[in-house]
């Protein structure tokens, strides 16, 4: 596991930067916006288009691994959402600490660490558990939410979801990158180069910004953030690591990279979400903080057990 820490150390050390200068004021809250929209709409959606573009739709797609981890994060989202209303909270906060407990930081974190990390063989499995919770788990959030607060869940509602994914920088530069690679075409060099050179500052620019946006994420309701921290980093990649290897029988290395993935801290985009719908804000915002400091060790842990494996 050393060897593994010493690897995702300078990793989590540009995240620790990142901190350190939002806390010092050398990157207020406005830069720090600023540069993660450059990072989700510019320099992450170069880097996706670049591992779409090389990989063809059967060697992204597998039945197998997404049934795997739909029915363990699903499991999963259900016995949080269970475990909520047995403490009493209302419906609509359940919702959300389901959603916490299983969403973790695949696009700014885990494509560029992982890939690193694992080989370039990995980012077609990293891939595909992005898609899969932009498209499945993010919908399953914002209709559930709409269903408790207006009773039902509307044509609009579906449409909107709709537009909202077609928009989605991530889901397009995917598309696109992988209707390219069809093709069979190289890019035109100078292209080629600037795709590369754009998504070369993927990976610094959106660990910065996730140490940046973590000032100011208060302690409140510690013992909540610290029962989803352990959801997302450990019960997360372990009933996926059943539902992989034992019930769907998923290939040995994508199953690792899928562990891995649902090993990974909570995604700073449900606060963003829970700020939206004003549903437990300070919640989530505590359960990023605490899971992306125990993901140091966790995710480090959970990567050597599956190399070993």
């Amino acid at each position: 596991m050393l060897a593994i820490l010493l690897k995702t150390l300078p990793f989590f050390a540009v995240i620790g930067l990142g901190y350190a200068a939002a806390r010092r004021g050398f990157f207020n809250a406005e830069a720090t916006a600023y540069l993660t929209r450059f990072v989700f709409y510019f320099a992450l959606s170069a880097m996706l288009f670049g591992f779409a573009a090389n990989l063809s739709l059967t060697e992204i797609f597998s039945l197998p691994f997404v049934l795997a981890y739909l029915g363990a994060t699903g499991l999963l989202w259900l016995i949080l959402f269970a475990v909520t209303l047995i403490r009493g909270v209302r419906a609509e906060e359940a919702v959300f600490e389901a959603h916490t407990g299983v969403t973790g930081n695949t696009g700014f974190l885990g494509i560029p660490m992982l890939a690193a990390l694992l080989g370039p063989a990995a980012a077609a499995p990293v891939l595909l558990v992005l898609t899969v919770d932009m498209v499945v788990f993010s919908s399953i959030l914002t209709m559930a939410i709409t269903g408790l607060r207006s009773g039902r869940v509307s044509l609009a509602t579906v449409r909107i979801l709709a537009v909202g994914l077609l928009k989605n920088p991530m889901i397009v530069s995917i598309a696109l990158g992988l209707i390219w690679g069809a093709t069979g075409r190289q890019l035109w060099p100078p292209v080629q180069e600037f795709m590369t050179l754009l998504g070369a500052a993927a990976t610094p620019c959106a660990l910065f910004a996730i140490g940046a946006s973590l000032v100011g994420r208060g302690g409140e309701r510690l013992g909540v953030a610290a029962w989803l921290s352990f959801a997302k980093l450990v019960l997360h990649p372990a009933f996926v690591a059943v539902a992989a290897l034992w019930i769907f029988a998923v290939d040995p290395f994508a199953a690792g990279v899928m562990i891995a993935a649902a090993a990974l801290p909570v995604a700073g985009n449900v606060f963003i979400l829970a700020q939206h719908y004003n549903v437990a804000p300070q919640r989530v915002s505590t359960a990023i903080l605490v899971s992306t400091v125990l993901s140091i060790l966790t995710v480090s842990a959970v990567i050597s057990l599956v190399e070993v494996s």
